[in-house]
């Protein structure tokens, strides 16, 4: 009883900290979302510009992120060539700097209802891109199922009362690059190896981002911060801000670490729809019958698309099971041949 009672115990606690993390992340992820439309809303604190919010966080989060691993040594820095960083890492900072970009930008034009709803389109970016670049192999089902969300989004994008086409495209590119983004992940660092958790990501990859932010924000946005002069920096809402975007990452970290990168999807579907909620509750964005219409299709489809990878992982895992099954098996049948052909030889003797 003891022993099944502590092993109930352990359990339990394994699903109250997995919940834990879950929460934790759904949080922060909630907050900074939020709070980057607080600053960049021209209807609320009338901050707009976007390449500069995401310099500060990226001048933030590198900083915090060299003191975890020089300093206070929280993770191991990963071994990496200088050929290597320049060929990797620095074409993911590329793609992340305008990823970054352009979903901030969209903030200014759309709804968070909306781009939540636009962000459904992850998965099809993913995978399109995936096929694309032979990093998938091409299912017709798994692509019947992505138009299946392309559809859904359609919808919800028609039902948008509060439609603009400038912002629409800002949010698509987005998803574009950071689809990129994670299958050049997979080319380029994963193939060769390089494993890269959220803190050890920012060390190498954030002062890569300011710098390709810094081409862009020099001719865009510092002429127009120069003429306002009546511009203060903020060190609350800045910092505040930065910290929930740094602490948003270690929350990545706990949370994939802890459970796995499909709990991560799964949270974020949850989040999304309280987003939406929120959105619509609070902010009091527009959200249509039509809107909720056709993301619940593209979300049936995202959540299809996450069952259907969990199955293809647990069949891997069930091969790999087998195999180590098999190879044992025919390594105790030689170990107890062997045993038989040397009692065989000494009473031959």
């Amino acid at each position: 009883m003891g022993k099944g009672g502590s092993l109930s115990d352990s359990v339990l606690k394994k699903i109250m900290l997995s919940y834990t993390y879950v929460a934790i992340w759904i949080f922060l992820s909630f907050t900074v979302i939020v709070y980057n439309k607080y600053i960049l809303d021209k209807k609320m604190y009338n901050w707009p510009f976007p390449i500069s919010l995401t310099m500060i966080h990226m001048s933030f989060c590198a900083t915090l992120a060299i003191l975890l691993i020089k300093v206070f040594k929280f993770v191991e820095p990963v071994s990496m060539s200088r050929d290597v960083y320049l060929k990797s890492v620095v074409p993911i900072g590329a793609l992340y700097s305008l990823s970054l970009w352009l979903s901030n930008s969209a903030y200014i034009y759309l709804s968070v209802s909306f781009i939540q709803m636009l962000k459904a389109l992850m998965p099809v970016a993913v995978y399109s891109i995936g096929v694309l670049l032979k990093k998938e192999s091409f299912k017709s089902n798994t692509m019947a199922n992505m138009l299946s969300i392309s559809f859904g989004v359609g919808i919800a994008a028609y039902g948008e009362a509060r439609f603009d086409t400038w912002g629409v495209i800002l949010q698509l590119g987005a998803v574009a690059f950071e689809a990129t983004r994670l299958v050049m992940i997979q080319i380029l660092l994963t193939s060769k190896g390089i494993t890269l958790n959220p803190i050890t990501s920012l060390y190498y990859v954030a002062p890569c981002c300011l710098v390709f932010l810094f081409i862009p924000w020099i001719f865009v946005e510092y002429p127009v911060l120069m003429e306002t002069s009546s511009f203060h920096f903020d060190f609350v809402i800045f910092g505040t801000n930065s910290l929930c975007a740094f602490a948003l990452n270690l929350a990545v970290f706990l949370l994939v670490g802890k459970t796995s990168a499909l709990t991560m999807n799964v949270a974020g579907v949850v989040k999304d729809w309280l987003l939406i909620a929120f959105s619509w509750s609070v902010i009091k964005d527009t959200v249509t019958p039509i809107n909720l219409f056709g993301y619940g299709l593209a979300f049936l489809g995202v959540a299809y698309y996450n069952h259907a990878k969990l199955q293809a992982l647990k069949a891997k895992d069930a091969q790999k099971k087998t195999q180590e099954a098999d190879e044992e098996a025919g390594r105790l049948l030689e170990e107890r041949e062997g045993g038989g052909n040397v009692k065989r030889t000494e009473s031959e003797n």
